[in-house]
């Protein structure tokens, strides 16, 4: 009969804030997936974007911006 008797005592305060804790860590790794990325690669991407550009704009027809 040692192990018969009350159970744990819960703290529900504390038992929320872990659980908020754990579901902010769960988005915060969520957003370092989704858009962490690196100086080199976003110096990258925007060069390729611009390179793009300048071709896109050497086969223009008209001599005419768009805007």
């Amino acid at each position: 009969m040692m192990g018969v008797g009350m159970g744990e005592l819960v703290n529900f305060r504390q038992f929320k804030k872990r659980t908020r804790r754990e579901e902010a860590e769960k988005q915060a790794a969520a957003n370092r997936a989704r858009f962490g990325r690196t100086r080199a690669e976003r110096i990258l991407d925007e060069r390729r974007a611009s390179g793009a550009d300048k071709l896109l704009d050497q086969h223009r027809i008209d001599g005419e911006d768009p805007s």
